[in-house]
């Protein structure tokens, strides 16, 4: 049963891809459709991150009160009807509304999920959950450019929106499985209810700030390339507005590749083992993007960046029940999402603005220094919290 679940967990894992990649491979033909400036794409991305920052920082409540499988349903439930809601639009301003309800579905499954599957699955479960992301993330483009061919972007939401539905309906009829399978238990005060943490007490825990900026630097980059690198290769590298879509999905393709073999390494290999490999992996991708490349340079540069950066997420969010304890896990790996989010999106909503003053080109030079500081705030977290370690032992 356990594992039947897990099957469930991976399928809306899915759907949680799905909506993440489809606005970036079709902005470029949305923004002449609806006569918007490209640069306003940032303000879509920014309404998404803040409402899934909103729903990462209120999960851990949510998930105590209702349930990760309740939260999880209606989350996928509401990312379906955003995604049909889109395929309806006549003008932009109705796309910012629906933002916001795409981000409130997303950002509570990613915090119920990860925790859930932090607790109760091994490191390499955990891996392979994002793996599952990357198989969303990388059909979304694929999907869309068909459709960007002929024109029909809306048709493409909708598909995805259809598709979305029927993996809420297979959510719906898991509930028995979450009934029956074992799980690590949810520690409960003296009144029956789990125990809450405090904004404040979150902070005061060491190195939590740390790992949030680590997350967010990371974010950084995986947002900005995954939203702009279609916009960076038509406008900066003269490709095709399809040809684009096309290459971007290579990157997240390279996300899933990468997550599966961390999953098949994680048996042999620690998570901050993985994550320095990764970052490093992620270097001659970026110097391959740096310079002027055709369709198979694109595809070459985006896999290997994507492959490299594969483990890093959701290494990072495996070691919050190590580096800070299991009591608090729902509620600490809810502020590493929703801090994360955050500072991802603002990068990736700055960039917009800035690519509208200095060019596409820029954002290869920017890619190269969030990696940089990813790998530094890692290791400043792993350092902080081994002391974290050593007090929960002894």
């Amino acid at each position: 049963m356990k594992y039947l679940l897990l099957a469930v967990i991976y399928l809306t894992f899915v759907s949680l891809g799905l909506p993440d990649s489809v606005f970036g491979a079709s902005w470029p033909i949305i923004q002449t459709d609806f006569s918007t400036p490209g640069s306003l794409g940032s303000i879509y991305t920014m309404i998404t991150g803040f409402a899934g920052a909103l729903a990462g920082f209120f999960a851990g409540r949510l998930i105590a009160r209702f349930g990760t499988y309740a939260v999880t349903a209606a989350s996928v439930a509401l990312t379906a009807a955003g995604l049909i809601a889109v395929s309806f639009t006549t003008a932009y301003w109705q796309m910012l509304v629906i933002a916001l309800i795409m981000g409130l579905g997303s950002g509570a499954i990613d915090t119920g999920l990860n925790t859930f599957v932090s607790q109760n699955y091994r490191a390499s479960h955990m891996n392979l959950l994002h793996c599952f992301w990357g198989v969303g993330v990388t059909l979304s483009p694929i999907i869309m450019s068909q459709f960007i061919s002929k024109g029909d972007w809306q048709m493409g939401y909708r598909v995805l929106g259809f598709i979305q539905l029927g993996i809420t309906a297979v959510v719906a009829l898991s509930f028995p499985l979450w009934k029956k399978t074992p799980v690590v238990a949810v520690e409960k005060t003296d009144d029956g209810r789990p125990p809450k943490l405090t904004l404040k007490a979150i902070f005061k825990t060491r190195g939590v700030l740390w790992g949030i900026l680590t997350l967010g630097a990371y974010c950084a980059a995986e947002f900005t390339l995954g939203t702009w690198g279609a916009s960076f290769l038509v406008n900066a590298r003269g490709f095709s507005e399809d040809g684009a879509a096309l290459a971007v999905s290579a990157f997240f393709g390279g996300i899933m590749i990468g997550r599966f073999i961390a999953g098949i390494a994680a048996v042999k290999l620690s998570d901050n083992t993985l994550i320095r490999i990764g970052l490093i992996l992620v270097i001659p991708g970026l110097i391959l993007l740096a310079v002027p490349m055709g369709m198979e340079g694109a595809v070459a540069a985006f896999m290997i960046i994507g492959a490299g950066m594969g483990p890093v997420f959701p290494s990072v969010l495996h070691t919050v029940p190590a580096r800070f304890g299991a009591r608090f896990a729902a509620d600490i790996t809810g502020y590493h999402m929703g801090g994360a989010y955050v500072a991802g999106f603002a990068v990736q909503f700055a960039f917009g603005f800035v690519a509208a003053e200095l060019g596409y080109a820029f954002m290869s030079y920017m890619l190269i220094f969030f990696i940089a500081l990813t790998f530094v705030l890692n290791e400043v977290t792993i350092r902080v919290t081994s002391k974290n370690k050593a007090e929960n032992n002894g």
